[in-house]
């Protein structure tokens, strides 16, 4: 695993507390999760509230927003409950936190509540550059975890590298590479193909594998057909799909990217609550949870009912129930594009 690199900033104050990797984050008073990478942060924050939780169950959780901060929630979160159970307090978009907020983080981190941990997520940017001078100086006794951008090869095959020893299963160099490859710019999406590969295969993971999987641009182009259509752009997700096929894409996994995309709708669809919160109720990563917000946008219940029926009708023709795969993909298209809709 690559080591976190520092946030550029030339008027950053030099920290006198440890700073970590995203995968070392441990249990302080104060945690600074800072830098661009929110995949990564997240990953943090979902290690540490499991560490904790599983050296006591009976830790709470709660997450607040830094720029939508109400005066006094801090304190009352982090005051003493009658049974004194642990507390882990995540706090996002401290980037563009409020005055009120500022404020009264300054006076916590003086002065932290014994059992309680406070996370706070900066994703970057001068805004209560103050409060983050404190924290790096030592003020509450915390820590730094650094979620740098990936931007490297070498850092992103670090991390899909990690994922699959991580798991137990070996992977061939040239299958790690040709992965990588395969994910350029979106870390979310090469870690979500690294867990699609584990769950589907089995024994060592090949380049062959990995061919067959997201070959050339394959799952770049499979996701990109699945988010145009899903947005309703069923001129560019049919003209997508046809490069893709073009260029050699296996319809097989084309499926399984609209599979994907519809499944964590359809799990987050009605839910509320934080994206930490809901994710935590469903198993996904809040990253996964405020994408299908997002993508949920102009869609029925009914409609979201259909299109999963036609994904799975499309797969058996892909895989052989019909004569012509294309034409079945083509209409999936259509009926996702339409949100479902009958026409």
């Amino acid at each position: 695993m690559a080591a976190p690199k520092k946030p550029a900033g030339s008027a950053r104050v030099a920290a006198s507390i440890p700073q970590l990797a995203w995968h070392q984050i441990r249990a302080a008073p104060v945690i600074l999760v800072s830098g661009p990478e929110d995949f990564l942060a997240e990953r943090a924050s979902r290690l540490l509230r499991d560490a904790l939780r599983e050296q006591d169950p009976s830790l709470e959780v709660h997450d607040l927003r830094a720029d939508a901060y109400a005066p006094g929630e801090l304190i009352t979160l982090a005051s003493p409950s009658l049974f004194g159970e642990p507390r882990l307090i995540r706090i996002d978009a401290a980037a563009t936190m409020n005055d009120a907020f500022l404020e009264e983080a300054l006076e916590y981190i003086a002065a932290p509540a014994d059992e309680v941990v406070v996370l706070i997520r900066h994703g970057g940017g001068v805004r209560g550059k103050k409060l983050l001078d404190a924290i790096r100086q030592g003020t509450g006794g915390g820590i730094e975890v650094v979620c740098a951008a990936l931007t490297r090869d070498n850092d992103r095959a670090d991390f899909a590298a990690a994922e699959f020893r991580h798991a137990g299963r070996p992977i061939a160099p040239a299958a790690l590479r040709a992965l990588v490859s395969a994910f350029t710019y979106d870390l979310a999406e090469l870690a979500g193909a690294c867990q699609q590969l584990l769950a589907d295969t089995e024994g060592e993971i090949t380049e062959t594998t990995v061919e067959k999987y997201y070959g050339g641009r394959v799952e770049v182009n499979s996701f990109a057909v699945a988010d145009a259509a899903i947005a309703g752009r069923h001129g560019e997700a049919l003209g997508l799909l046809r490069h893709a096929l073009a260029t050699g894409a296996d319809p097989v996994p084309m499926v399984a990217a609209f599979a994907m995309k519809l499944r964590t709708m359809a799990k987050v669809g009605g839910t509320r609550g934080s994206g930490g919160q809901v994710a935590s109720q469903l198993g996904l990563a809040p990253w996964q949870v405020d994408r299908a917000r997002r993508d949920l946008q102009g869609w029925s219940e009914e409609g979201l009912g259909r299109a999963i029926l036609t994904v799975a009708e499309t797969d058996a023709a892909v895989k052989g129930a019909q004569r012509d795969p294309v034409y079945a993909l083509e209409s999936l298209v259509r009926v996702v594009a339409d949100r479902g809709l009958e026409l």
